[in-house]
C-alpha cells in the first residue's frame, strides 16, 4: 500500500509540471501572437531602436523628439 500511494505522488508532481508548461506556452503563444499582429510589435521595434540610438550614442540628446 505504501508503494502505490508513493508512486501515485511521483505520477501527480509529472503532471502539474506539465500542466504549467503548457499554461506557460499558451501565454508565450497569445503575447506572440498580440505582437506580431497588432500595433504593439511596431511600437515596440521603435521605441527599441531609440534605445538602441541613446545607448550607441549616450552623449547626445535623448529625449524621445524623434
Amino acid at each position: 500500500m505504501n508503494h502505490l500511494s508513493s508512486r501515485r505522488l511521483r505520477n501527480e508532481r509529472g503532471q502539474g509540471l506539465i500542466e504549467y508548461t503548457l499554461v506557460l506556452l499558451l501565454v508565450a503563444l497569445g503575447f506572440w501572437l498580440g505582437v506580431k499582429d497588432g500595433n504593439v510589435g511596431l511600437y515596440l521595434a521603435k521605441n527599441w531602436s531609440q534605445v538602441r540610438d541613446c545607448v550607441s550614442q549616450p552623449f547626445t540628446s535623448c529625449d524621445g523628439s524623434k
